[in-house]
């Protein structure tokens, strides 16, 4: 992000009204790619295309924020990569990590890893190294350190299923487990904001949170999350996409101040139930609506989203989640112009 862009973005944070009301998206591979001409697999492998496409998108929509920017990621493989999982790679499909063990039993002894030199980690600060140069002579800034959550990790190590099993049946050695992904996971985000001195913002992206009580996410979401989030920075990005009615209220406590949430729940419903102290990003269905919708139909389903929302302060309108596959350029551009026109 440019740095007057990241100024208003944390003015929205800090509860700031702005006019006209600011929209920004989250961008990975499951859009950016295809949008800019390339395989998914030319989009990993080919560092030149990866920030082409990157900056091709800013160039296209310069009033609206893509977060965090300039996201060096090789999709849900980065940090289980680390822990020795085996991704998997089509030509032109989303990569997906095995699981390194199917039992929490397999999992005792687990060790930390090194976050300088395991995985793919290595491979996603030198992509950024190598082109910080570039980025910044084009005005942006790497604004975040971005990983997914410990209960998304855990998920991926030992299968979702298998890893929800365990948190209810052996609680204690789930502890430890988590324990040691949010150990690895503190490292990371740390070495990141080494690497890059601009880092103001953390984003940790974990559905798994989704898939729990209440009760049992404060039991094993709160404490590891607030330790993610443990950090001297003004950004605090959490996204969950999966039902976030359980977690909310306890958010403000982890830390967090932006929320990027999916489409069971409304703006006003997430606003009340996060005590309106967490700035929200949302939430249009990205699928339904501003991948296959008309443009017309994607302009008048903003306003729809908007009528129902009476304090807009701490709001950034977004889709509900990261932006979906096969959005086309038209949609992205009346979503802003509707946004702007509404609120402007």
């Amino acid at each position: 992000m440019r740095e007057a862009e990241w100024e208003k973005l944390v003015a929205v944070v800090r509860g700031e009204a702005l006019r006209p009301l600011p929209t920004g998206f989250i961008i990975d591979c499951p859009w950016l790619p295809h949008w800019a001409g390339h395989t998914i697999l030319d989009y990993f492998t080919d560092e030149q295309r990866w920030l082409e496409a990157n900056l091709m998108a800013t160039a296209t929509f310069p009033d609206t924020w893509f977060l965090p920017g300039f996201w060096s990621e090789y999709g849900m493989c980065t940090e289980p990569s680390a822990f020795g999982a085996v991704s998997v790679w089509e030509p032109d499909e989303f990569p997906f990590a095995k699981p390194v063990f199917t039992s929490i039993e397999a999992a005792e002894g687990l060790e930390r890893p090194d976050v300088r030199k395991h995985g793919l980690l290595p491979f996603v600060i030198k992509r950024l190294e190598h082109h910080r140069a570039r980025i910044e002579r084009e005005g942006h800034r790497i604004r975040c350190a971005v990983a997914r959550g410990p209960l998304n990790i855990a998920s991926f190590l030992m299968g979702t299923s298998e890893f929800l099993t365990a948190l209810k049946m052996e609680p204690e050695r789930t502890h430890r487990l988590l324990a040691t992904i949010t150990d690895f996971l503190v490292d990371w985000i740390a070495y990141q904001r080494e690497r890059f001195p601009s880092i103001d913002g953390i984003l940790v992206l974990d559905d798994i949170m989704g898939f729990v009580s209440g009760k049992d996410f404060a039991k094993f979401g709160l404490p590891y999350l607030k330790r993610c989030f443990d950090a001297d920075v003004t950004v605090k990005f959490f996204h969950n996409d999966a039902p976030c009615k359980a977690c909310a209220p306890y958010l403000a406590e982890a830390g967090v101040n932006l929320l990027n949430f999916g489409i069971q729940h409304t703006l006003s419903e997430m606003k009340a139930w996060t005590g309106g102290k967490i700035t929200l990003l949302g939430n249009l269905p990205p699928r339904d609506v501003l991948a296959q919708a008309r443009p017309a139909e994607v302009a008048a389903e903003v306003r729809t989203m908007l009528d129902a929302v009476v304090d807009r302060t701490h709001l950034v309108a977004s889709c509900g989640g990261g932006m979906p596959p096969g959005v086309p350029t038209e949609n992205i551009r009346a979503f802003i112009e509707a946004v702007r026109d509404y609120s402007g």
